[in-house]
């Protein structure tokens, strides 16, 4: 990547997510607004009691992560893209996903982000495998 490309961020990891690290990533003397989404584990689903959950990645997946973030990048005038998803093991309150995106203006930077993670939920192939209070299971996402 280049000084001047603006997907400066993009991973799946198994450790820990930090916002520090996305919004370090993105700092920008250009950037007016900076938007970032973060998701976590919940303690529920669908009127249940989630204990925790699993991510599981397809070996495509972070390819597809990326040819998410490029293309968020070439759709919109932004700055920056990042985004990290978590994979693995992951307790209640967990950071699950980062997306954040950078523009000159708020109005685009609102937009880019909620392309990025819309599309990413939606594009890449990760997948969770929640476990309820109940000791009954469910996978979301699956193909």
């Amino acid at each position: 990547m280049s000084a001047a490309d603006p997907v400066r961020l993009v991973d799946l990891r198994e450790s820990p997510l930090d916002v520090a690290e996305v919004l370090a990533a993105l700092d920008d003397p250009s950037a007016g607004g900076l938007t970032l989404f973060v998701g976590r584990v919940r303690d529920h689903d669908g009127g249940r009691g989630v204990q925790a959950l699993d991510y599981s990645a397809h070996p495509s997946a972070l390819d597809r992560l990326r040819e998410v973030a490029r293309r968020v990048a070439e759709e919109h005038d932004v700055l920056g893209v990042a985004a990290v998803h978590r994979v693995g093991s992951l307790a209640i309150g967990d950071l699950a996903v980062v997306v954040a995106t950078t523009a000159a203006h708020r109005d685009e930077a609102f937009r880019a982000s909620r392309a990025l993670i819309d599309t990413l939920k939606a594009e890449v192939p990760v997948w969770k495998h929640q476990r309820f209070d109940d000791g009954d299971d469910e996978w979301v996402g699956t193909p």
